[in-house]
This record gives structure tokens, C-alpha cells and sequence, in this order.
């Protein structure tokens, strides 16, 4: 438990600027030396060449994020009852969010409610956790006794399995932390329709509440319409415009899993089955075969996976954004209308609109954009911390 810090890390020269100005990372380079033997997770001072105290924060040697910053400033400390309000906090800020139409949400979104290192979500009467940091992971059991005692959930199933935990010399950690073992699928609601959400595969179970605003918002145009929704997963989009009045819609996606999932939901929501037709394939492949048979449609949605994890992949995947748009464009009339997502959080939004622009020109397309999407309040960017910030979308329409 962290109570006062005794070790310090001091910054070389010119290094500070990005502590001052409250950014919760200080990078391994930016350090000049260490006093005493830091151990992994320890609370560490944090201080400029010149001996001036900056912040407190937790170390790490085994990740390029060397410190992890928590509070700044000279008069402040960390225990058990900082991590408890920290959480405590978190889960104030969404509680208007949870409602009989809608009982899934991001809990806690790392450094956006500064915890940096933890992902919680619930999903109905369960809560599903992530922990990326080697400093979270010590205080694991404070955090997740906090959560019960805010939401008493029937369970808290961990799933830390992600390539980040290599970079904080953590071993993957899955299984029940708190309570009941949630069954194979979790039966949740979200803006009124129905899902079953498989907790323990974690994502293969393809629902991800980021969306949730921008499947309702982009529900609202599909009255009527005939609808392709890409990447589909386990049919978030899908099941919204079935719900809203779509006359039809083509459900696409590679992974068997989702399509069964998919499946499931249309069932468990009581949708008419003529009315959406699933394909299990490559979305890039299956586009070409309708540009081949010449097939339109009203409204298109693609949310693809995410193709720039960092800023030197950007070139390549502004390629593969650019071809994956210019194709859906093609299948469009005038009037269609695109809804496109990226989740890269190394593409700003000004970017994914000259991509589409480029798209567009080679679709041989005029367009339109007529609504910005983003990810919603349970996923909130820190103003200090723009990198929080990774889903953008926008809703294009050819005239």
C-alpha cells in the first residue's frame, strides 16, 4: 500500500515541460538517474534537474512508460483510501448512464479517471476487468473491493491477458476475482435491445460498448432503408436498425463466432429473420463481389478493426481505410449514406476525413459529411492526456 514516497526519479534537463503541463507519462528516456533501488510499482517522487518536486507516481523498468503519474504537487498522498476514491469517483461520474434501457457500461477508463492501467466493465450484474500496469496490479484487490461495494455485483471476472502486461513484467491473469462465475453468455441491454455477451472469451464475444451512442444515432437514419453493416461482429448495428425500421440489412463479418452471436441476438430480440441476411466472410473480399454485381444500398456502416496501433503504422493504414471506403462509396447512390468509424487512436479525425476525401475521388464520388462521431462519456478524454482519445466516425453522404 502506498503510503509516502522515499525514492526519487530525477528528469534530465528540458524534460519536465510534459509533467508541468500534467500528462501522466514520463518515458524511460526522459530520465537522468534514480536514488536508491526502485523496485517495479513502487510510489516514487518525481523530480526536475534541479531537485524541484513534480508529481508522485508509480515506477516501472520493464516499460516504456517508466512512470505512471498520479498526483502532482508537494503536499499529497497515496493510500488505500486515494485508490478507493479513485474508484468510487469513476463510477459516480456514470451512474445516470445506468438505466432500465440500458444496465452496460465502461466503469473505468485507466488514465481518463486516473487509474491508469485499469479497464472495468459491466455487463448487467457482472464486471469484467482488465489490469495493464504492474503498479495496479498491487493494489488489484482494493480497487475490485471498492467496485463491489459501489455496484454489488453477482461477480468479478478478470480478464488481463493482453500483450501489454509483457511490457510490465505481468503474467496473463484470467479467472473469477470476486462472487459467481458469470454463465457462458451474460444477457445485457443496451439502448433497449437485447444482447448475450460471453464475458470470460473477453473480445471474441465482439460487443463493445464504445459504440453504443453511435449505433443509436446512426439507427436513426435507416427507416425504410436497405442496410450492409461491416464488421459486424455480434451485431450491434445490425440489431439497431433492424430495430428502428431498416426494410433489410446485410450482416458481414469473418469470424464464425460473431455470426452466431449475431444469430442469437436477432433471436433473443424477436426480429423477423427475412428481414437481415448474415455472410460469413472477408468484408474487403465480399465488397468486391457486390461492386461486381453491381448491388446498392441505402446505408452503409464500417467499423473495422483497428488498423494503425501506432503512428508509424499510419501510412499503411490510411492505404487500407482508403481502399475499404472507396469500395463501400461504389456501392452507394446518390443520397446513400457511409457511416465510417476508425478506432485508431494514431489517426486524429482531420486525417480520417482526407482519407474518405481521397476515397471519395477515386469512387468517382461527390460527398457530403453531415455528422462527427465519437466514443461516448463513459470513455472520457483527459485533457492532459489526448491520447485517451481513439474512436472517430463520421456519416457521409454522396450527393
Amino acid at each position: 500500500m502506498y503510503i509516502c514516497a522515499m525514492k526519487q526519479v530525477i528528469l534530465n534537463k528540458g524534460k519536465d515541460k510534459a509533467v508541468r503541463q500534467l500528462h501522466p507519462w514520463v518515458f524511460s528516456g526522459a530520465i537522468k538517474m534514480k536514488t536508491g533501488d526502485v523496485e517495479n510499482g513502487e510510489l516514487v517522487e518525481v523530480l526536475n534537474v534541479d531537485g524541484d518536486m513534480l508529481a508522485l507516481g508509480v515506477y516501472n523498468n520493464k516499460s516504456r512508460v517508466a512512470v505512471r503519474l498520479l498526483e502532482w504537487g508537494t503536499d499529497n498522498t497515496i493510500d488505500e483510501q486515494w485508490w478507493r476514491g479513485k474508484v468510487r469517483a469513476a463510477i459516480e461520474n456514470r451512474k445516470h448512464l445506468l438505466t432500465e434501457n440500458n444496465n452496460t457500461l465502461r466503469l473505468i477508463f485507466a488514465e481518463a479517471d486516473f487509474l491508469p492501467g485499469l479497464i472495468a466493465d459491466k455487463y448487467a450484474d457482472f464486471i469484467s476487468i482488465q489490469v495493464h500496469s504492474a503498479a495496479l496490479e498491487q493494489v488489484k484487490d482494493i480497487l475490485i473491493d471498492e467496485m463491489v461495494q459501489c455496484l454489488q455485483p453477482k461477480g468479478v471476472y478478470e480478464r488481463s491477458d493482453l500483450r501489454s502486461r509483457e511490457f510490465e513484467g505481468l503474467p496473463d491473469a484470467n479467472g473469477l476475482v470476486y462472487g459467481s462465475m458469470p454463465p457462458d453468455f451474460v444477457d445485457i441491454i443496451e439502448n433497449g435491445v437485447h444482447y448475450q455477451v460471453n464475458i470470460i472469451d473477453g473480445q471474441k464475444s465482439g460487443f463493445y460498448c464504445d459504440q453504443r451512442e453511435n449505433r443509436w444515432l446512426t439507427a436513426q437514419y435507416v427507416q425504410g432503408k436497405k442496410v450492409l453493416d461491416c464488421f459486424c461482429y455480434s451485431g450491434g448495428f445490425t440489431l439497431n436498425a433492424l430495430k428502428f425500421g431498416a426494410a433489410s440489412v446485410t450482416a458481414v463479418d469473418s469470424s464464425a463466432l460473431a455470426i452466431e452471436t449475431l444469430q442469437r441476438n436477432i433471436a433473443l430480440n424477436g426480429f423477423d429473420s427475412n428481414a437481415y441476411k448474415p455472410v460469413k466472410s472477408d468484408v474487403n473480399q465480399y465488397l468486391r463481389e457486390l461492386g461486381a454485381q453491381n448491388e446498392k444500398f441505402d446505408l452503409i456502416v464500417l467499423d473495422p478493426p483497428k488498423y494503425a496501433p501506432s503512428r508509424s503504422a499510419l501510412e499503411k493504414a490510411s492505404r487500407a481505410y482508403k481502399d475499404l471506403n472507396r469500395r463501400s462509396l461504389m456501392l452507394l447512390g446518390k443520397g446513400g449514406l457511409l457511416a465510417t468509424f476508425s478506432c485508431s487512436g494514431a489517426m486524429d479525425i482531420d486525417t480520417f476525413k482526407q482519407v474518405i476525401a481521397w476515397a471519395a475521388i477515386d469512387a468517382g464520388k461527390q460527398i457530403q459529411f453531415i455528422r462527427q462521431f465519437s466514443q461516448p462519456e463513459d470513455h472520457p478524454v483527459r485533457a492532459s492526456f489526448p491520447e485517451g482519445e481513439y474512436l472517430k466516425g463520421l456519416l457521409v453522404r454522396v450527393v
